[in-house]
């Protein structure tokens, strides 16, 4: 226990990240008995980090719903969140935009959506997911709103995931499931920044989202549709 004792004080130390890197590695060189602890503390510093805060101003012009706006969104981009997860968020939002849609805390909690949007009376309108979630989850999410809408990405990833769980969803009769291919995410990834002025122009189901002089074309398939 006094070996224990002293690899986790010696972890504690490091108070930068290649403080970090060497305790983790400094943990990993002791005997088998001695590793656990200093690796759960090394990651419970990781993982207290602070979220990463995104100023975005995004204009969407959707020709499909006739809906026109600019919308000046603080996202807080948590540090277990990719960016290609955070520019999925963007679209998603920018899909169903609207004035009372609302960016969520997203992945830091468990019970709420990435994107919702309430009722003036404080009832779900819209759930928006993103991911891969379980039928247990979209289960529980169809009874609390009137529509539910998951975008999964992720490539043959989210073909297995959506092979396996389809045929339980079909009695949803209000989820709606649209995949982002993985070459379409993987290029929007690249536009981030931490101040983005966001255009995504939307036309027979087609989507176009430009940061600056870069470009990408997304193309939404609609795996699932409401009843």
């Amino acid at each position: 226990m006094q070996r224990v004792a002293a690899i986790a004080g010696q972890a504690k130390t490091f108070n930068n990240c290649s403080g970090l890197l060497e305790a983790f590695l400094y943990a990993f060189t002791r005997s088998t008995d001695a590793v656990n602890i200093p690796i759960f503390e090394v990651f419970g510093q990781i993982m207290a980090q602070k979220s990463t805060i995104y100023k975005v101003e995004l204009s969407v012009s959707d020709m499909d719903r006739h809906y026109y706006g600019t919308h000046k969104l603080t996202v807080a981009k948590h540090p277990s969140e990719t960016d290609e997860r955070l520019m999925v968020r963007i679209v998603a939002f920018a899909l169903n935009a609207h004035e009372n849609l609302e960016m969520t805390k997203g992945i830091s909690t468990d019970d709420e959506p990435d994107i919702w949007q309430k009722s003036l009376s404080g009832e779900l309108d819209i759930w928006v997911a993103l991911g891969l979630p379980s039928e247990k989850v979209m289960r529980q999410s169809c009874g609390k709103a009137d529509r539910v809408i998951v975008y999964p990405y992720g490539g043959r990833t989210a073909e297995m995931w959506w092979g396996k769980i389809k045929n339980s969803t079909t009695r949803f009769d209000n989820l709606q499931v649209i995949n982002l291919s993985e070459n379409d995410t993987s290029e929007l990834a690249k536009l981030v920044s931490r101040a983005m002025k966001i255009q995504i122009n939307v036309q027979d189901g087609e989507v176009m989202v430009s940061v600056g002089d870069s470009i990408v074309y997304v193309t939404p398939v609609k795996w699932k549709s409401v009843a």
